[in-house]
Parts: C-alpha cells; structure tokens; sequence
C-alpha cells in the first residue's frame, strides 16, 4: 500500500478545496515545489498533482508549477486535471511525469482512453469522482446518471493502470473515508484501486488496510497532511508495520 500525498495547484498555488467546490478553497502554500520537496524528504514515494483550474477549465493552467515541482523532486509524479485530448496528454507525460489521471474524458470519449492506454502503456490512471456513486466530471460541476461501478467495469479492457476512487461527499471534509464503497468497486475490477478523500487520522489508514487484499493499493491524502491531523512518517510506518504481517 502506498501512502501518496496530494498537491492541488490553483493559480499556482497549492490549495485545498471543501467538496470539490472552486470558492471553497484554502491555500497552504505559495511555492508547491518546495510543498513536494517536503513530502519526498519525509519519504513518499508518489505524489499526485492536480490541476483545479484545468479540471474546471478544461485544458491545464498550472504548467509553471508544474515544471518547478518536476525539477525539484526525483520521486515519480501522476497528473490529473484538464488532460481531455491526446495531445495534452502526450504533452505532459513529455515534461517527465510518471503518470497522468484522466477524469472528464474516461466518462465523455472512452475511446481516447484505450487510445492513450496503447500509445502510452502503464501511464494512463483513471480518475473515477463519485457522488452517490454516480460519475461526476467537469471538475465535479456536473453529476452524470452513470454508476461508477459501471465505468470501472468499462475501463477492464483498456489496459488503464490504476483507477483513483474519490467519493465526493468526503473529500476534504475530514470524515473519514467511504471504505464500503472503496471496496466494491475494488473488487468489482482487476485494475488496482487508489483511495480518494476523507482520509483524516491513522485509523483511516487502518480502515482502508483492512480492504487492501481487494485490491486498494494506494491512499491519496490531502489536507489531513496539510493540517497535520495525519504525520506522513507515522502513516508510511503504519504501512510498513502492516505489510511486514
């Protein structure tokens, strides 16, 4: 399992949205690059970049940062937000990121998926948001009918090398993770599964350990790291104490 911390880049700083909703926003930090050096030091092995302004705006605004945080840390990087064509995408895995997280499009043009999936094999993740697990995209602003158990099903045979599940209701709140549905829709696919939002104490961590054998294989956390209610170190000890079992 692998703790992944999140940088969530608007106007080129590093914020924290409540729900996914662009004028609830608090801002950590002025410099993200130096945000990312902090989590490398303190030994995450990943770190997941979101684009808000692109994820609402449709195309990537945060390049800049994007760069500077690309030059500042060895440890690999994934990118989601505004990837909604194959030239973007081709564009940015360029820049030296490891991976990039497609939303929007997964949902509106499931071809450019497989199409990506082929052209750059084991780099394309699929960001699955849910409300009521229904899909949403365009930045959360609109809610589809379509189930995400449906989607992740779709997904099966496109060679997409991981899904990020994040429950909407629960991103940023601060109130724990939707385990339950975490691990149905883990279990409904062979495509492993990085969990998404709520994550906020060491006993979340715990809760989602207790799923990782359905395929969990990683935890994205935000602002519990930001407003210290989780210590990186502790949660990557955690980790290893459990896998040492």
């Amino acid at each position: 399992m692998q703790i992944i911390p999140a940088i969530d880049l608007k106007s080129g700083n590093c914020v924290r949205l409540q729900q996914g909703e662009m004028d609830r926003e608090t801002r950590f930090s002025d410099h993200p690059a130096e945000v990312a050096v902090h989590w490398e030091s303190l030994g995450a092995s990943m770190i997941h970049l979101v684009d808000l302004d692109g994820a609402v705006g449709g195309k990537p605004h945060n390049e800049d940062a994007i760069n500077q945080i690309l030059k500042a840390v060895t440890i690999p990087l994934q990118l989601g937000g505004g990837l909604r064509s194959l030239n973007t995408i081709e564009h940015y895995l360029s820049l030296g990121l490891k991976r990039v997280v497609l939303g929007t499009v997964a949902h509106k043009q499931p071809e450019l998926v497989e199409e990506a999936c082929k052209k750059f094999p084991n780099r394309i993740v699929v960001g699955i948001d849910a409300r009521d697990g229904r899909v949403a995209v365009e930045g959360w602003t609109e809610t589809t009918a379509n189930r995400s158990i449906d989607l992740v099903k779709a997904l099966e045979e496109k060679g997409v090398a991981a899904i990020v599940f994040t429950d909407i209701k629960r991103d940023g709140m601060m109130g724990g993770p939707n385990t339950e549905s975490t691990r149905e829709l883990a279990e409904a696919t062979r495509i492993p599964l990085i969990a998404s939002g709520g994550v906020t104490t060491l006993d979340h961590i715990s809760e989602l350990l207790t799923i990782e054998a359905s395929g969990v294989e990683g935890i994205i956390i935000g602002r519990a790291l930001y407003e210290k209610t989780i210590d990186l170190q502790e949660a990557l000890a955690l980790i290893n104490k459990n896998s040492q079992h």
